[in-house]
């Protein structure tokens, strides 16, 4: 019986291997892992924290972070975005649109059939236009609108001869969507983003969630222009936003 404690013991300890890997994740939002979703878009762990003046946006999957994304078609019109999602309880006005436009998502998104971050050259070939396929951030405002499906979100459409607040860095599209430049950090299971606040006091009390989703542009390329086609996971289960940023 004495010399099966060793081997007993060591058993244990590699079945608890697993749960202590996750333990590393502490605080925000944990989720338990589903065979169903894509391992990529697996979400397990969401966070927002706070660094100085800086939100850390934090998610971990079960898979690969960043490994998936879609294939290009060739044209704008029915064209993917596969993303990972932070919707918040921040007002909009928060990122530079209008006070009460919508929910706020912090996102992160790829999609090779068009490029919406005409001020950056992520690739670094010398062409801003052909590097929508590289993960790349937004602020996005969304809302929910039954053309995209019943009770589906959609990124807010900019009407012809609407004049919304916008942000500086607003990629010209007739969407509420901002395009920042905050790079995305990818490392095996995590991916990560810093997010500087003029007014890191804003954060203060927000709660947030975390989606895994691909969007679709509408094939008349017409409001809405880009809908939620198909939610992978949410990290709450309910969007209820129940993480609190720092916390």
């Amino acid at each position: 019986m004495k010399s099966l404690i060793p081997a007993l013991a060591a058993t244990i300890l590699l079945a608890a291997l697993p749960a202590c890997a996750h333990q590393g994740h502490s605080g925000g939002i944990h989720s338990a892992p589903a065979n169903a979703v894509n391992a990529p878009f697996d979400i397990i762990h969401t966070k927002i924290s706070r660094d100085g003046n800086t939100a850390v946006f934090h998610i971990a999957v079960s898979g690969k972070a960043g490994q998936s994304r879609p294939s290009a078609t060739g044209k704008l019109a029915g064209s993917s975005v596969f993303s990972y999602v932070w919707p918040t309880s921040l007002d909009p006005s928060v990122a530079g649109f209008d006070k009460g436009a919508g929910i706020l998502a912090f996102a992160v998104t790829s999609h090779p059939d068009f490029d919406d971050t005409p001020l950056y050259d992520e690739n670094g070939d010398g062409d801003l236009k052909n590097d929508g396929d590289l993960w790349h951030s937004h602020w996005v405002v969304l809302k929910p609108d039954d053309a995209c499906g019943k009770g589906a979100l959609k990124v807010v459409d900019i009407p012809a001869g609407a004049t919304p607040r916008l942000p500086t860095t607003w990629p010209g599209l007739p969407l509420l969507i901002d395009s920042p430049g905050y790079s995305p950090v990818f490392t095996g299971t995590t991916l990560e983003v810093r997010v500087p606040f003029d007014d890191v006091g804003v954060l203060a009390g927000a709660s947030f969630d975390g989606v895994t989703a691909a969007l679709r542009v509408n094939a008349s390329v017409h409001s809405p222009l880009l809908c939620v086609a198909n939610v992978f996971k949410v990290a709450s289960g309910t969007l209820s936003l129940p993480g609190k940023v720092g916390k």
